[in-house]
């Protein structure tokens, strides 16, 4: 998209097949009709930029494509929606096949009102315990993808209850190499990063599951990321292991999470979450905007092909360089000789959320102190303040009891 004489943020698309139509009114998604690769991923990236309300204007046998200002809402859902569903058709005859093991460890609105909720953080070490929480990662309107890298899975149950059900799922994996806000916020250069992002990961599920939503069940998940207890499972997990770049020592310390909002730049789940007189979540910037989440899974496998007809490998193993998706997208590109700064800078902005677990978290991550100093947070601290100031809150909305008395396990779908 590399062109003379245009604005930064508008590109310029070749295409052969100029009977293309751009009436939304009558638009078809099914209008790839090709064999020719190229083509074929030129095609389908137009389709994706007009779902999300790109600017395409024709020209001959051009296309000149511009980003919208500014993406609603509506638009995020959408397109999350459109991942979300090219996943789920994928993985539906896994999902029937399990959604009844999924049912059985979910509880009653009832039994959920009546328990007095005591968290217990449970790792994913089993095949079992991993396809429960593959499961219940399907329900979330976010695309659920594969992690590479570091990661933690754990499954958070009620045990205030005999039967011990599932209150929500989270996952913490290997923080993202370079964040702009969050690397100014840490006061972080390039070679001060390198050495100790180690000590960063990224919360990239959060969430409670039914009747728990209602309960702000997700809420008490994020309480959970910041407790001495998740603290101690990634040290147990990491105490003896070396990072695959460079073999270093001592990944064990965990000084910071980091995790965003869903849907534009705030997040009613991290928004004001407290204990006592301090910020778990503390808000520190928005993300650059670039991302892979508006690409398709068809597009993207598209390109894949593309980029191994020409004779391109693109490693998918961890420590093989930035995000593996985002390279792909990169090399496509190339080929196209499509500027993919375009293609990719124009994602959904994200509100960047920082969990510090540390005192001396800042001087830490600058290499300026040798041993982090914990903050002293145990879960039931935690919950307990969680119970007072947002389950009580909940309880007392009779609105939100009745909604969540009228619900069964078995009206659990996804």
């Amino acid at each position: 998209m590399q062109t003379q004489n245009l604005p930064n943020n508008i590109g310029v698309l070749s295409l052969k097949n100029s009977s293309l139509n751009l009436d939304r009114s009558h638009y078809n998604d099914n209008l790839i009709e090709t064999q020719d690769s190229e083509e074929r991923v030129k095609l389908l990236l137009v389709r994706d930029l007009f779902r999300l309300n790109w600017n395409i204007e024709k020209s001959k046998d051009k296309l000149i494509v511009s980003p919208p200002i500014y993406y609603d809402k509506e638009i995020i859902k959408q397109s999350m929606n459109i991942s979300r569903q090219e996943i789920l058709n994928k993985n539906r005859e896994w999902i029937e096949k399990h959604i009844d093991i999924g049912r059985k460890n979910l509880t009653t609105g009832f039994n959920a009102l009546k328990s007095e909720i005591k968290p217990i953080v449970e790792v994913c070490n089993s095949q079992k315990q991993n396809d429960l929480f593959r499961l219940y990662r399907y329900y979330w309107s976010s695309p659920a993808s594969e992690y590479v890298g570091r990661r933690i899975r754990i499954i958070v149950r009620d045990g205030g209850l005999p039967e011990k059900p599932v209150i929500g799922i989270a996952a913490i994996g290997s923080s993202i190499i370079h964040i702009p806000d969050r690397d100014k916020w840490i006061g972080w250069d390039i070679k001060t990063r390198t050495k100790r992002i180690i000590y960063v990961m990224d919360a990239y599920v959060i969430g409670a599951l039914p009747p728990y939503n209602d309960l702000l069940g997700g809420k008490l998940i994020a309480y959970i990321l910041a407790s001495n207890e998740l603290r101690n499972i990634f040290h147990k997990k990491y105490a003896k292991s070396k990072t695959i770049i460079s073999g270093r020592k001592r990944i064990s310390d965990l000084a910071l999470i980091m995790t965003t909002s869903l849907y534009g730049l705030n997040s009613s789940q991290y928004n004001r979450l407290k204990y006592k007189n301090s910020l778990l979540c503390k808000p520190i910037g928005i993300t650059s905007g670039f991302g892979t989440l508006h690409i398709s899974n068809e597009t993207f496998t598209a390109m894949r092909e593309l980029i191994e007809s020409k004779g391109y490998k693109i490693s998918h193993l961890f420590g093989m360089g930035p995000n593996w998706r985002m390279r792909v997208i990169r090399t496509a590109c190339d080929i196209l000789n499509l500027n993919s700064d375009i293609i990719l800078k124009h994602s959904f902005k994200r509100g960047i959320y920082a969990i510090p677990l540390t005192i001396n978290w800042k001087s830490f991550l600058n290499g300026k102190t040798r041993k982090p100093i914990y903050r002293n947070l145990p879960l039931r601290s935690l919950t307990k303040y969680w119970q007072e100031r947002w389950l009580a809150m909940r309880k007392s909305n009779n609105e939100i009891v009745r909604r969540v008395v009228q619900f069964t396990p078995g009206q659990f779908t996804i």
